[in-house]
């Protein structure tokens, strides 16, 4: 009956997490950048949307707000690997660690509770809620990743070499990609804090780990072939990840203190069985191959002799 009771709960999770899977899949996919600053940036858009909806602001505009406030972090990563000529994993750990500062100046203190306030949500099912907003931002990525700006962006993922080659500044295109991820990030951690009602310090530790893992879950399940496929796949991971997690928490011998090693072993696995399915698959066809070779060396014949 628990499970069934934690069916729903792991669903809105899942919902309003996609937009922070969504964020990793523009960074760590598209432009194949290992970006760090997704655990700072979670926590900036949910200490933004906290304390405006705290100052009587409305919780749109505060989502608005805290999405504006990814994109700016973002953007400052983006500058220092760009233009500050700074190693990307280094880039987004530096913006990481700056952030922890610049949220605790946001919030105020360690804890901002939003409780009894209005949120985006009101008196709507937040499953509904997270399912229509989670739609309509799929929807504006995709269309937006099939524009000339969106195609060079993932073009830059790509192979950046050919594009300068064709004049254009990929240092714009990484900026605006890393800044866009963050942003949705930022999004993410808005909805979140609207919806559990708090905002703490320590909320984004662990975002970019389990933003991966909802991204790496959704290509096994529904691979990443087209563009729209990869962008669905990322929020669908995010759901599984989520009912994964909710059914972890079943085992009766686990503990609270065990969530994060939960999160691991998601990840290993998630990381480890497309892997090793992966190298059966090369290994069949490469004996595959090496059987058709052998038989058109030997015309076909498996006997010695006529």
């Amino acid at each position: 009956m628990a499970l069934f009771l934690s069916m729903p709960g792991a669903i809105e999770l899942g919902l309003l997490y996609a937009l922070m899977a969504l964020g990793v899949y523009i960074t760590f996919r598209i432009l194949d950048f290992p970006d760090l600053t997704v655990d700072g940036s979670f926590t900036t858009g949910a200490g933004i949307a906290a304390i405006m909806i705290t100052n009587g602001y409305s919780p749109w505009i505060a989502t608005l707000a805290a999405f504006g406030g990814g994109l700016a972090a973002g953007a400052c990563t983006g500058l220092l690997h760009t233009k500050g000529k700074i190693n990307g994993l280094l880039s987004g750990i530096l913006m990481m660690i700056a952030l922890y500062s610049i949220n605790l100046r946001i919030m105020g203190k360690p804890n901002v509770s939003i409780m009894g306030m209005d949120t985006i949500f009101g008196g709507a099912d937040p499953i509904w809620m997270g399912l229509i907003i989670t739609l309509v931002v799929i929807v504006l990525l995709v269309l937006f990743l099939r524009t000339d700006v969106g195609m060079a962006l993932r073009a830059t993922g790509d192979n950046a070499r050919m594009i300068r080659s064709f004049g254009s500044n990929t240092d714009t295109t990484k900026i605006l990609g890393i800044a866009l991820s963050n942003g949705l990030v930022a999004l993410s951690g808005s909805l979140v804090v609207q919806q559990s009602s708090f905002a703490d310090m320590g909320m984004g530790i662990g975002m970019v780990v389990i933003g991966l893992a909802s991204v790496i879950i959704g290509e096994a399940l529904l691979g990443s072939r087209y563009v729209w496929v990869a962008v669905v796949a990322a929020a669908l991971g995010s759901i599984i990840y989520r009912i994964i997690y909710a059914l972890a928490l079943q085992v009766e011998w686990l503990e609270t203190s065990d969530l994060k090693i939960i999160t691991a072993v998601i990840v290993i696995i998630a990381l480890v069985v497309p892997a090793s399915r992966r190298a059966v698959r090369q290994k069949y066809q490469a004996k595959k191959r090496t059987a058709e070779l052998i038989a058109s060396l030997t015309g076909g014949r498996t006997g010695g002799g006529r």
